[in-house]
């Protein structure tokens, strides 16, 4: 099984859960974020040797020495966490 056939449903999922709370702006700037922070420290430790991927399981794409698969788990966190974090900051006048 490849890293896409296993990362696809939790895709889906934060994509629905994501398209549910219409926080767009919010998802993509965290997005943007994990995902850089991905590149660069994914790149660290597979340069260091700390991972590494079996080459059957992978597309074939990478960013540097990092499988593009491996952006799926930062872009299902940016997906999800935003739209389930509880909301701070709500109008004094709302009740709770």
């Amino acid at each position: 099984m490849t890293y896409l056939l296993i990362s696809l449903p939790f895709l889906i999922v934060g994509l629905a859960v994501a398209a549910w709370r219409r926080q767009y702006v919010v998802t993509a700037v965290v997005a943007v974020v994990l995902v850089v922070l991905t590149i660069i420290f994914d790149n660290l430790m597979i340069w260091a040797e700390l991972v590494g991927y079996g080459d059957a399981q992978r597309l074939g794409l990478h960013i540097g020495l990092v499988p593009v698969e491996d952006l799926f788990y930062a872009l299902v966190v940016a997906l999800i966490v935003p739209a389930v974090w509880p909301h701070r900051g709500r109008p004094a006048n709302e009740d709770a």
